[in-house]
């Protein structure tokens, strides 16, 4: 458990072209030089951000899941990020968390960004994701969830020693998060390190969509001190970061700001 490395993938996305998104990911990650065991990839990575989910849904067997899959073995990481998905009638938001195994877990958006008609369109989820790997325990989040702190704040129980068992050690967001609110963007990423004493990852996307709406990126690392690890602002870029436990423990075991912290309880309606 004493490092974990991770791979953003900040790019620009071909509009509703499914083909071009998934060779471009191909290649981009086939270009990874270095080790990483986790790549992240942005929202609605293989289409965009789009509100025609009756157009570009796929099922769990569709062909980007299937992709996911196969790049996953063959490069031997976890790879995530949203697509869409359909179940029955229903339209996800869906962030799948593929293991090299060839089995995932996945994680419904939450928060539909109502701005943008997504409410409309597609139904929101009602269960977080923390995955597992290494002894890491990672909270899996999409886009507009980042302004709901309640939905990420971590739940602390303890051990049979009483010492704090904290729920999650970092915190992921994939986005499409245009440049006009782009100080939300920067300054959440910040606050969801501080309050949850996590390391947080936000990878979003760059350019303009199909709508003229233009993303700046500002793909960022953040440290459990609100410090940042990596920003990068306009650009398609690639980085490798390893997060360090030992920051981690040091961090909550300096500050044990989780003594006085509000016991709750999440109940969905």
């Amino acid at each position: 458990m004493s490092s974990l490395t991770v791979t953003l993938i900040q790019t620009n996305l071909h509009w509703q072209n499914k083909a071009a998104n998934l060779s471009m990911f191909s290649d981009k990650i086939n270009s990874i030089n270095t080790k990483t065991e986790i790549v992240v990839l942005p929202e609605m990575f293989s289409t965009g951000f789009i509100m025609q989910p009756e157009r570009f849904a796929e099922t769990m067997d569709g062909e980007t899941v299937i992709w996911m899959r196969d790049i996953a073995l063959s490069k031997k990481i976890i790879l995530t990020g949203s697509i869409i998905i359909k179940e029955y009638d229903n339209y996800y938001n869906r962030l799948i968390w593929m293991l090299p195994n060839g089995e995932c877990g996945y994680y419904d958006k939450r928060h539909l960004f109502a701005f943008a008609n997504e409410d409309h369109h597609y139904k929101p989820g009602s269960k977080r994701l923390i995955a597992s790997v290494k002894g890491w325990r990672i909270n899996l989040q999409v886009c507009y969830d980042l302004r709901f702190p309640v939905w990420a704040r971590q739940q602390l129980h303890h051990s049979n020693n009483n010492s704090p068992v904290f729920e999650y050690d970092l915190l992921i967001y994939t986005a499409n998060w245009p440049e006009r609110r782009s100080h939300p963007w920067k300054t959440l990423l910040q606050a969801r390190a501080i309050e949850n004493q996590c390391f947080v990852v936000g990878v979003n996307r760059v350019g303009n969509d199909g709508n003229n709406i233009y993303h700046s990126g500002d793909s960022m690392v953040v440290s459990p001190l609100g410090d940042i690890l990596y920003h990068k602002t306009n650009e398609e870029d690639i980085f490798t970061v390893t997060l360090q436990k030992q920051l981690l423990d040091e961090v909550r075991g300096r500050f044990p700001f989780w003594k006085d912290a509000d016991n709750f309880t999440i109940i969905n309606e």
